[in-house]
């Protein structure tokens, strides 16, 4: 192997080698009155699930920097078996995208489809407790290579979504709006707002 070979290889690690999977049942506790899953059951899993590959593959405690997205496409009964699985598809300096597939089981037919998919973005720390550099992914199969030649298009879209988030939280501040007057709520809006939103699209972070 060259030296350059080597010297990738040792600071890349497979995207298999963050794979976490975790099974459950879904019980009578877990669910609401219609009989499904609660939604933030099933993302308490995917976050729990996500946490353990980001950090086998940082290997450094890390935390949660965004839930990209949670897309819930079948319903989860009660009953049913949930089979969650989570890798690393693509890091950047010091951050993680995860990709989590969770699949329902009826167990009394063995009829299975893919209830939910997420993302989720990680940062790992160091010893100061401030970001490091983690690895880079080395794709492997098709879906990895899927997953890890899409990755830069949705770090864009965190991009302008994490400067929309900003500037929304700057423009609403922490008074209860309840009770603001309604004059300054309309002198806050002319001032702010469409500045904000303007370089929401064009900030860098």
């Amino acid at each position: 192997m060259k030296l350059e070979e080597l010297a990738i290889a040792m600071h890349t690690r497979p995207a298999s080698a963050s794979l976490t999977v975790k099974d459950a049942i879904v019980l009578p506790p877990d669910t609401n009155h219609h009989g499904t899953i609660f939604g933030g059951k099933l993302m308490a899993y995917i976050d729990d699930l996500a946490t353990i590959a980001a950090t086998r593959h940082a290997r450094r405690p890390v935390v949660t920097a965004s839930t990209d997205s949670v897309d819930f496409l079948h319903p989860v009964k009660k009953g049913d078996a949930v089979s969650l699985s989570a890798f690393v598809t693509w890091s950047h300096k010091t951050s993680m995208e995860v990709f989590v597939r969770v699949v329902t089981e009826d167990l009394l037919t063995g009829k299975r489809k893919v209830s939910a998919t997420s993302f989720l973005t990680f940062v790992a720390l160091g010893d100061d407790n401030r970001p490091v550099e983690v690895p880079g992914v080395q794709p492997e199969s098709d879906e990895e290579r899927l997953l890890f030649n899409t990755a830069p298009e949705r770090k864009e879209a965190r991009r302008i979504r994490r400067q929309e988030s900003k500037h929304f939280a700057d423009f609403m501040g922490t008074d209860d709006v309840r009770h603001a007057p309604a004059s300054s709520r309309a002198a806050a809006h002319s001032r702010k707002g469409n500045h904000a939103f303007a370089c929401a699209w064009e900030s860098e972070w």
